[in-house]
């Protein structure tokens, strides 16, 4: 690990200046991915910055839904009662990710911001368009087993690492960022970005903008929800296809079903094709499998990795089965 300063926030404004004004700062609340990637030179701040003293730890109602605070943390989240009785699909997520004791540890603001676990991107031994633009991406000849197969570019294929992200962009969630202009909102459809030619881009944060909260507005689908996550071992591990999905229905019709997928998108992965082919018809596993077929028209998979697109349709069917 390289030397670094280290400061602890007291005020927003401050906070945001030191980490806009130095290139080379970033935040920390946590720590449980950043850290990580500081021990491995992938990441390599001259300056963190504590934001855990902050005033965005709460879980409270708004007057449509919910706003979860980027500091509070993620087992928090998980056992709180709006989130398991409203949002089912985000306590889930949150369940099924990583360990107990990193949920007592990370931050919801961290989770978005956690970078992919691709190998190549971990090991500076490799090259990686994400660490260094215009290196090259190992993965396109060489492992690849567990890379996506949505939303791909000739320059990385890495997909993204959230459980929790993936539900949130199923259930319309916001994402409220301040930075030197203010505070803006940012959904969380367009939060994160494709690789294109790009990858090194991951988020559609500007320079020393925080996150300070997710607001997810309360709707029927969202208190029907659910997340499914398949994996290689049952705790501990990344999904290797997962999907959250919520429904209303009325007397046997779907009225609106939200639809995203994990593990097998370069970003957590909504399908608004697949919703809207859902909407209108009877929730029968025939259009269930019917729209996961839509679901995963658009998959380009690489020569090892093939096997998701099935996974994925099964897994998106018996989530949807599930609520």
């Amino acid at each position: 690990m390289r030397p670094f300063s280290f400061a602890r926030a007291i005020e927003v404004t401050g906070a945001i200046a030191t980490v806009q004004t130095n290139p080379e700062a970033k935040f920390i609340a946590g720590g449980t991915t950043l850290l990580d990637l500081m021990k491995q030179d992938v990441e390599k701040p001259t300056q963190l910055v504590d934001v855990n003293s902050l005033p965005f730890s709460q879980i409270e109602n708004i007057s449509n839904g919910v706003r979860i605070g980027a500091m509070a943390r993620m087992s928090d989240v998980a056992e709180n009662s709006i989130i398991r009785d409203r949002f089912p699909a985000i306590s889930q997520s949150l369940l099924l990710s990583a360990s107990p004791q990193l949920r007592n540890m990370a931050s919801i603001g961290g989770n978005l911001m956690q970078r992919t676990r691709c190998g190549y991107f971990r090991d500076p031994a490799f090259p990686c368009n994400k660490r260094n633009p215009g290196s090259g991406c190992p993965a396109m000849a060489g492992e690849h087993q567990k890379h996506a197969i949505l939303g791909t570019s000739e320059q990385c294929a890495a997909t993204h690492p959230s459980d929790m992200a993936v539900a949130l962009v199923a259930l319309d969630a916001v994402v409220w960022v301040q930075g030197a202009k203010g505070e803006r909102r940012i959904p969380m459809t367009e939060f994160h970005l494709l690789p294109g030619n790009t990858p090194h881009k991951e988020t559609a944060l500007e320079a020393g903008e925080l996150i300070v909260a997710v607001e997810v507005p309360d709707a029927i689908y969202a208190a029907r929800s659910h997340y499914m996550k398949i994996r290689d071992r049952a705790s501990y591990e990344f999904a290797l296809v997962a999907a959250a999905v919520g429904l209303e229905s009325e007397n046997g019709t779907i009225k609106a079903a939200r639809i995203a997928l994990g593990g097998v998108g370069t970003k957590p992965w909504r399908s608004l094709e697949a919703e809207s082919f859902l909407q209108g018809k009877s929730g029968t596993r025939d259009n269930f499998r019917q729209a996961a077929e839509v679901a995963l028209a658009g998959a380009k998979p690489l020569p090892h990795n093939g096997y998701k697109v099935e996974l994925a349709k099964r897994a998106l069917v018996r989530a949807l089965e599930s609520v």
